[in-house]
């Protein structure tokens, strides 16, 4: 039997992860139990196999419900994200760091130590990078929630040094395109420039066109947190810590893109309004080297045409 437990599993991300393990499982052992964690869900499940449990991961009852059976790997997704984060401390902390805690120390006495796959975040570089970030670059964030997830890579490494989990931090970067308004989250704007502009609607940047991001689709950066939770461990380094490889693209990169996909007239619906935060934050990325992700595996897109199609495919 595989038993998988999902944190944060009604998101973005968690959604496309678990559709990829009903239908491929892990490594291609098939799923018998996937457990699924968040504050709700929106359906019963639809697959005998799937476990919702409701309720805060803060929560020492909803962790143990979690873990009532032998877990085999478990994906911690699950954050109250950067905008969020900064106007409520307590709520950001409790979910961002005690509880990424809780779920580590709760999986102690496991039969075997389960995998534990924990998303990270490039907000734990903070804004002011150097001309090139590579896999020495050291982290310096500037919010709550970076300076939570980099202690959450820690606390990863060091349960796996004490034995309780076979960790892997996957640092992520923006990942697109992710429906609806991105509520609590300032790089939201980067998914919505997919979605409005296949149907056509106006869309305001609060970066200018020269702004410089990291890119990758849903499904690439699913792809990764697969092979994170199935590749040997001893391949892995110390720390246990990797940036996901992405495209380095400017937002008229991306424009240009998306109108020779729906049409040269999606140009003139972008309108563009840069917020110097936002911009310090979300638009002044330097190139990023990732060889050693690379060599165990870890992947990008590949081009700006298969960002997008991998991007809206789900």
């Amino acid at each position: 039997m595989t038993h998988i437990v999902v944190t944060g599993a009604q998101g973005f991300v968690g959604r496309s992860l678990v559709r990829r393990l009903l239908a491929q499982g892990l490594a291609g052992i098939p799923v018998s139990r996937l457990t699924l964690l968040d504050v709700a869900f929106d359906a019963p499940p639809a697959d005998a196999r799937v476990v919702q449990i409701a309720g805060s991961i803060a929560d020492e009852e909803v962790r143990a419900h979690a873990y009532s059976h032998p877990v085999d790997a478990v994906f911690h997704l699950a954050s109250i994200p950067g905008g969020a984060a900064e106007k409520n401390y307590a709520l950001g902390r409790s979910i961002n760091l005690d509880a990424t805690l809780g779920l580590l120390e709760d999986l102690r006495g496991q039969p075997r130590p389960p995998r534990f796959v924990f998303a990270s975040t490039i907000a734990v570089y903070g804004e002011k990078l150097p001309d090139t970030v590579d896999e020495t670059t050291l982290p310096a964030p500037v919010m709550s929630y970076g300076a939570h997830k980099l202690a959450g890579e820690i606390l990863v490494s060091d349960a796996t040094r004490l034995g309780w989990v076979q960790g892997c931090s996957l640092r992520l970067p923006g990942v697109v395109a992710r429906p609806g308004d991105g509520a609590g989250m300032m790089s939201a704007f980067m998914s919505q420039l997919f979605w409005k502009l296949a149907v056509g609607e106006p869309i305001t940047i609060p970066v200018s066109p020269e702004g410089v991001a990291w890119w990758i689709s849903v499904g690439a950066c699913v792809d990764n947190l697969l092979y994170a939770a199935t590749i040997d461990t001893a391949r892995l380094n110390s720390r246990r810590v990797y940036q996901m490889p992405v495209l380095r693209l400017t937002i008229a990169d991306v424009v240009d893109a998306l109108a020779a996909r729906f049409g040269d007239d999606c140009k003139a619906l972008v309108h563009y309004a840069p917020d110097p935060f936002i911009e310090r934050l979300f638009a002044l990325y330097p190139p990023l080297l990732t060889p050693e992700a690379e060599h165990i595996g870890l992947r990008h897109d590949g081009s700006i045409d298969q960002l997008i199609t991998r991007a809206m495919a789900d």
